[in-house]
């Protein structure tokens, strides 16, 4: 099995154990539960410089561990200080090092968008997510069919949830639906984590102008944001960047200051 299969495997059991340990009716009684969801899309919409999702990831399948002593508290706080139009956040344990507890730790102290970023492949998950405090959840086009794209960003709709629609080829086109919130465009291959920064921008073209889009993986330099923005990306969903420095807050002060400087420039 590649990398895809095996974590894919390994979630429906992971989906299993969890039902019979937290059923839906306890998932519903979450104080999150009842929460109204803050908008990333709202962001969006007012926006005329590019919008930075910045990720807090533990470790990864291609990289290993990546940062294992960073507070996710404090990287989040600082996200939000320093001008992150959203946070993801990791949630898978066992490849990537999260928790749905990370996730719930900040909600307190953020009012920032949350991106759940876990291989959804359940209804049951966006309930999770729901329940946890995140206002939006990724799905995979790899990991499942358009009927299913369809069907659960739907489900997260009707719990005020946006949907981030991740792609990564030509071929997965067909599976965004008017459900969707976002595009992003992973220019990681899942199945053998190759990355291609110029991917991104063959696909956007594809993809037109009716959905706001992100371009996620491969992202480390301000040079790069603005390139991407110029070419019609809205955000840029940057994680690994910011937590292989030994300090991520301040790298990504550092990284917010260049970019509202290069942004500066481009008005003037």
């Amino acid at each position: 099995m590649n990398i895809l299969e095996t974590i894919l495997a390994k979630k429906k059991l992971e989906i299993r154990e969890a039902m019979q340990k937290y059923p839906v009716e306890y998932l519903e009684q979450s104080p999150y539960f009842s929460r109204t969801t803050s908008s990333l899309r709202a962001k969006f919409e007012q926006a005329l410089t590019p919008q930075i999702i910045a990720e807090f990831k533990r470790q990864s399948p291609s990289k290993g561990i990546i940062n294992k002593d960073a507070n996710v508290q404090d990287v989040v706080t600082a996200y939000a200080t320093n001008g992150a139009a959203a946070c993801s956040i990791l949630t898978d344990r066992d490849f990537f090092g999260g928790t749905n507890a990370d996730i719930s730790l900040i909600r307190n102290c953020t009012s920032l968008p949350v991106l759940r970023k876990e291989f959804i492949i359940s209804e049951y998950q966006i309930l999770e997510a729901k329940s946890i405090g995140a206002d939006i959840v990724l799905l995979i086009a790899s990991c499942l069919t358009k009927a299913e794209v369809r069907q659960l960003a739907v489900f997260a709709q009707s719990l005020g949830l946006e949907v981030l629609l991740e792609i990564h080829d030509t071929e997965e086109l067909d599976h965004i639906n008017s459900a969707v919130d976002f595009v992003g465009v992973n220019n990681r291959d899942l199945k053998t984590f190759e990355v291609d920064l110029h991917h991104s921008i063959a696909l956007h073209h594809l993809i037109g102008n009716d959905f706001y889009t992100i371009a996620e993986s491969g992202i480390r330099r301000v040079e790069d944001v603005m390139f991407l923005h110029q070419e019609g990306f809205h955000g840029f969903l940057i994680g690994e960047l910011f937590m292989k420095n030994s300090n991520p807050a301040l790298h990504f002060k550092e990284f917010m200051l260049q970019l509202n400087k290069a942004n500066g420039k481009e008005a003037n």
